[in-house]
């Protein structure tokens, strides 16, 4: 079953989803500014990451497994754009929470590509605004590829689309 067709307590999928998003986001980039002498950033940054995934129309064990790697993943880019990579695993998260099907996976490699690049091409923690640029770009566009697939007759085979009901 899609995430766009679960039932919810509160408020719309497409609310959640947008508020749920922008907090994720919101919350990785907030946390980049933090520092040795600046830490208020770290808190307000993961809190606001952490909530972010709470907020998303999913199942609750598919909204709550993402946390911890995803804030894993937000404090090693700290480290700079070498750690960029590391954005799969967020991206996994919300495959996962986004309930799409096993063919998605595959939209994992131009991520994973991305950080690459992005390791070579910006090698100091000053290109990290731009890595995270060229990160946000790939992800998202490999977001909308999942979808994509997601909507595809092929990639639920055995049974019909949530949405042909």
């Amino acid at each position: 079953m899609s995430a766009d067709h679960l039932p919810l307590r509160w408020g719309t999928h497409r609310e959640r989803a947008a508020i749920g998003l922008t907090l994720i986001a919101g919350g990785l980039v907030h946390l980049q500014a933090a520092s040795t002498t600046n830490l208020w950033p770290l808190a307000v940054g993961s809190a606001a990451h952490a909530l972010g995934w709470f907020l998303l129309p999913a199942r609750a064990w598919r909204r709550l497994l993402p946390v911890a790697p995803s804030l894993g993943t937000l404090w090693l880019l700290l480290t700079g754009p070498q750690a960029l990579w590391t954005l799969a695993i967020p991206y996994l998260g919300w495959l996962l929470a986004r309930h799409r099907p096993w063919i998605t996976l595959i939209t994992v490699g131009p991520v994973l590509l991305a950080g690459v690049v992005a390791a070579v091409a910006f090698r100091e923690y000053p290109g990290m605004l731009a890595a995270l640029a060229l990160g946000a770009i790939v992800t998202v566009g490999c977001s909308w590829w999942a979808a994509a697939l997601d909507r595809a007759p092929s990639a639920r085979p055995g049974r019909e689309h949530p949405a042909a009901t």
